[in-house]
């Protein structure tokens, strides 16, 4: 039997050491991703604002569009892929849609936050948190989306400790375990030290969230595996590394082309996108003819 992306994450938690998660933006860098042998991946709102409008991750991106995202995602990998269902696009019943139509897309798990709306970056400015109360019922709505058919897994994702302190965001983290979150996340711890009491507190499987220049420190993966964490998540590298070629490639252009050692071969670029595989596929039904 086939096993369903929710399984198949759960087979990786169950099994010992730290998942490291390139995050992927779009279908194209989700295949790259399982190409190089990673088991994981997580669809960045970030790196998926950035590369599907061009505009930053404030809350812009629609539901309706995430969810067009994270289906052509999911439909190009075999592993895997978390999606960044934010703030759940309204009140508790928005939030059962969103659970809902993520699992219907095909995702392994979806992440809830408790920031207000329109949601924030993380490692931004100008975020803040819903009470308590309705950070508990978005984790309540998500649950009940599962019990209901939904077969995905809940990443419970707080904001608090930004504007509440440690003790605040540790304190809705154990709730949200208490009401059937499946994997923890506190966002933007500010030192080592913080990550430490967040995995001595909180039950696992807990998530590291590292953003090159943010809050958090970047941290080798060796050292969040002996900390305590299960996932080390990566949102913005490969979007980072992106940018990063695609404007010395243009910068090249001012003054001729972009030379052979900026470029993957052609031949390697047709068969990371799938010509080889196509071809193969296309030679296969030509011969029953």
């Amino acid at each position: 039997m086939t096993q369903t992306a929710p399984d198949k994450l759960r087979a990786l938690l169950a099994k010992p050491g730290l998942i490291t998660m390139p995050c992927c933006f779009d279908p194209l860098s989700a295949r790259l991703v399982e190409q190089a042998g990673f088991p994981l991946s997580f669809m960045s709102g970030f790196a998926a604002s950035a590369a599907r409008l061009g505009m930053p991750d404030t809350g812009l991106m629609s539901y309706a569009e995430v969810v067009d995202q994270g289906r052509n995602i999911c439909n190009a990998t075999t592993i895997p892929i978390i999606g960044d269902g934010d703030t759940g696009y309204g009140n508790a019943l928005n939030v059962k849609r969103t659970v809902k139509g993520f699992a219907q897309a095909g995702f392994a798990a979806v992440m809830i936050e408790d920031q207000v709306a329109p949601k924030r970056c993380g490692h931004t400015a100008g975020k803040a948190v819903v009470a308590r109360d309705e950070a508990r019922e978005r984790i309540v709505a998500a649950n009940d989306a599962r019990a209901k058919g939904a077969d995905i897994m809940i990443l419970a994702r707080t904001d608090a400790r930004h504007d509440h302190g440690l003790d605040e965001a540790i304190a809705r983290a154990r709730e949200f375990r208490d009401l059937g979150a499946d994997i923890l996340f506190v966002e933007a711890p500010r030192d080592a030290a913080e990550m430490h009491r967040i995995c001595a507190e909180l039950d696992g499987p807990l998530m590291a969230n590292i953003v090159e220049g943010g809050l958090t420190p970047a941290l080798p993966p060796a050292e969040l595996e002996e900390i305590g964490f299960k996932i080390a998540a990566y949102p913005l590298t490969l979007l980072s590394v992106a940018m990063k070629a695609m404007a010395d490639a243009l910068a090249a252009f001012r003054t001729g082309v972009p030379g052979d050692e900026m470029l993957m071969p052609f031949d390697e670029m047709k068969t990371v996108i799938g010509f080889d595989a196509y071809f193969e596929e296309e030679q296969r039904y030509a011969k029953r003819r």
